[in-house]
């Protein structure tokens, strides 16, 4: 598998990240439908033997639980020089409020809880995962910093936030002489494209990576739409959040999706995600697997290449709604 830079840094990714919020003890945390260690192990070692060695995850997916699991399957699996691994840091671990937010004490604590957890010492990216409005940009973007002049951090990134406010973050990094962001891990699929008008142009300009989660809308994309027969679509408390915008529009571009594939012989999957890598400013998608098949499906879009009129009609039933963070 090619391996791309992450924007304009030096740090280089696999075409698709395995996102690991689905590996991690089923009963700690919010996520009632992830795979404990012993199932979560053979997608780690599927995905490493197929060429994939950028791994996300974060503090918080099932109470740190997550990161354990992949630490060690890295681990045993793998030279940590040959993987990239990236955590995030600011929802509360086990609903302790004081865990949670981007204070100079959270950040400090939470890169050394996540380092212990992941057995390394260090990781490659480290994210935002979302803003915080009760902690003063400048307190963020300075322990941000502190964290990679001591180490503990290659590089630092975001996730889902408005386009404004990520550049308020950059101009702060550059006024204090802080580390810049090198990447935008946001939403972004084929019904939720509202970062097209501010974020991607600006990333694009700036030269900052885009990683999308939930490239195949939780998914729903590979699905038909009305279809929320999967476990998770009934526990997922994020996916019965999203998604309930412009249901004529989705529909319509659930059935492009599903045309699409019958006609080229693939998966809706691999369209979904094909359109998704076509994207000016992505580099690499974040995909979850809890199916051999969804991994298979994941590697295998890398070789689909859809045309002006296949765009075209995934694209052109699209309605603007509001962004979903």
């Amino acid at each position: 598998m090619d391996l791309v830079k992450l924007g304009s840094s030096d740090l280089d990714v696999s075409a698709i990240i395995l996102g690991c919020m689905s590996y991690g003890a089923p009963d700690q945390g919010t996520h009632p439908w992830s795979l404990p260690e012993q199932e979560s192990r053979p997608f780690i070692r599927q995905a490493l033997d197929a060429g994939i060695t950028t791994f996300d995850t974060a503090n918080m997916y099932s109470d740190g639980t997550s990161e354990e699991i992949v630490g060690r399957a890295l681990a045993d699996f793998a030279k940590r020089d040959d993987v990239v691994i990236a955590t995030k840091v600011f929802f509360p671990m086990g609903g302790d409020p004081a865990s949670g937010g981007l204070s100079r004490a959270a950040i400090m604590t939470q890169i050394d809880a996540s380092l212990r957890r992941l057995g390394t010492d260090h990781v490659d990216l480290y994210q935002i995962h979302r803003l915080d409005p009760e902690t003063p940009i400048e307190e963020t973007m300075e322990a941000l910093h502190d964290v990679v002049t001591a180490g503990k951090a290659r590089y630092i990134g975001a996730s889902s936030m408005h386009a404004w406010q990520f550049a308020t973050a950059q101009h702060a990094a550059d006024l204090g002489g802080w580390t810049r962001f090198v990447s935008m891990q946001d939403q972004y699929n084929l019904v939720q494209r509202e970062d097209e008008r501010e974020m991607l142009p600006y990333c694009l300009d700036q030269g900052v990576g885009v990683i999308p989660w939930s490239p195949l809308a939780r998914g729903r994309l590979t699905r038909e739409w009305d279809d929320l027969s999967t476990s998770r679509s009934g526990t997922d408390q994020v996916t019965k959040a999203f998604y309930h915008q412009a249901d004529e529009s989705n529909r319509a571009i659930s059935d492009a999706v599903g045309a699409i594939a019958t006609a080229r012989g693939v998966s809706r999957a691999q369209v979904a995600l094909a359109w998704v890598r076509q994207q000016a400013a992505v580099t690499a998608p974040i995909v979850g697997a809890t199916k051999p098949l969804h991994l298979s499906d994941a590697i295998d879009s890398l070789d689909l290449d859809l045309d002006a009129d296949e765009l075209a009609r995934l694209q052109d039933p699209y309605v603007p709604r509001l962004p979903e963070f």
